[in-house]
C-alpha cells in the first residue's frame, strides 16, 4: 500500500499540488456542509463515503476519485467501517 500512496504523491506533486496526506474517518461521521481554501483530488482506499456537492450526492467506494475546488460548498457521511482516502491539495 505505501508504494501505491507514494506513486499517488509523486504523480500529485507533478500536477501542481502541494499537499499529499491520508486521511481516515470514523464509522458514521457526518460533516455538514462546509468549504476548504485548498483544491483536493482524492482517491477512496478503503470503507466507504457519500459527498454530496451542489445536491448530487455520490457514493464512493475504495478505487473511485473525487475533485474538489477551494471554496466549494459540500458535505460529507461516512459508512459502518468509516473511510480512508489519500489527498492531494492545492492550496491557493
Amino acid at each position: 500500500m505505501q508504494e501505491h500512496l507514494a506513486a499517488f504523491h509523486a504523480q500529485a506533486l507533478a500536477d501542481g499540488h502541494d499537499t499529499v496526506l491520508e486521511r481516515v474517518w470514523p464509522p458514521q461521521a457526518v460533516v455538514d456542509t462546509h468549504t476548504h481554501p485548498f483544491a483536493v483530488r482524492a482517491l477512496v482506499t478503503a470503507g466507504e463515503m457519500w459527498l454530496t456537492v451542489d445536491g448530487v450526492t455520490r457514493h464512493l467506494l475504495p478505487g473511485d476519485t473525487f475533485s474538489l475546488n477551494a471554496e466549494q460548498p459540500h458535505a460529507e457521511r461516512y459508512g459502518p467501517e468509516g473511510a480512508t482516502y489519500w489527498a492531494a491539495r492545492r492550496n491557493t
